[in-house]
């Protein structure tokens, strides 16, 4: 173990193996992400000193009321989400790249993304006068009838891949015909949602992000061992003793709903998926776990950046 870097890590009577080097990245992954949440809560069109940051996390009351007012429901949830953001599609791509045992899905790959966004874009139209808590609900409905109708007959790697392709195509061109034929107005609002924005995040939506973050993390979580042998290959895996239809559909239900809730709290953001997982493999290394939070912590990393950048 000790040549390939493993330490054996015991809190009473639970033991793991680590990578200390590993440990030590993510250390450093997450410190870069808190440094920049920092930055993004006291840089912008108002400069606001660090000190009035604590303040008006610890004693808020003590601050000016435009001061609170940036800092408490603007910019704070803001970058909240957009680490739950990042964190929900790492970790969906990385769960979705085990499953299909393609480098290349992302959590688009089965249409949960067009569906929920179509969903959402009903809402929009049809009933405006909704408020935002509402988007949440209607897009994790379309994200997960959009999975179910995808996986409904055979989660077989080659078949609800195609189907989930077909499917996710078939949304993508209702949509275009909507683009072509609606009011520009229509139009405009419609492109600024799709195209991705955490501008609306409130503490609602952070709530709504967090309570379906958290869940569907610890189902990826306690199904990681078994994940690991089911790289192994079918036949072995079954011999070892997991569930391998079972064990894929638990899969490729987290992924769906971590989606699902982002897409519907900040529209459709594109890259993170792809790209969280495969930075992950490189600096980390390791088992599912290790690839999990990797892509989780890499993922939030890169939505603040772009934020920040923004």
């Amino acid at each position: 173990m000790s040549r390939a870097g493993l330490r054996a890590l015991r809190i009473g009577t639970f033991s793991t193996l680590v990578r200390p080097r590993a440990l030590a990245c993510l250390a450093l992954i997450s410190l870069t992400a808190f440094i920049l949440l920092g930055f993004g809560l006291t840089h912008g069109s108002l400069p606001i000193p660090t000190s009035a940051i604590g303040r008006a996390l610890l004693y808020p009351q003590s601050l000016e009321a435009d001061t609170r007012y940036i800092v408490m429901d603007i910019r704070l949830p803001r970058l909240l989400m957009a680490v739950l953001c990042g964190a929900m599609l790492g970790m969906a791509g990385a769960a979705m790249q085990s499953v299909t045992r393609n480098g290349l899905a992302d959590p688009g790959l089965i249409g949960v993304k067009e569906g929920c966004s179509a969903a959402v874009l009903v809402l929009i139209f049809q009933f405006p006068a909704l408020s935002l808590a509402w988007r949440p609900l209607a897009g994790m409905a379309g994200g997960i009838l959009t999975a179910l109708l995808v996986v409904a007959r055979d989660i077989s790697r080659p078949r609800f891949i195609l189907t989930g392709i077909g499917v996710s195509w078939a949304f993508a061109a209702a949509m275009g015909v909507f683009m072509t034929t609606a009011d520009v107005r229509d139009v405009q609002t419609a492109m600024l949602w799709l195209a991705g924005s955490l501008h609306a995040a409130n503490w609602t939506l952070v709530g709504i992000a967090a309570a379906w973050t958290l869940p569907a993390f610890a189902l990826l979580l306690l199904t990681a061992r078994a994940a690991d042998v089911a790289l192994m290959g079918n036949p072995t895996a079954t011999g070892l003793g997991v569930h391998t239809s079972r064990l894929a559909l638990l899969r490729v239900l987290a992924p769906v709903v971590l989606t699902a809730a982002c897409v519907s709290c900040v529209g459709s953001i594109g890259f993170v998926g792809l790209i969280a997982p495969h930075m992950a493999r490189l600096l980390l290394r390791g088992g599912q776990t290790a690839l999990l939070t990797g892509s989780a912590v890499l993922g939030a990393l890169l939505v603040l950046l772009a934020d920040n950048v923004g």
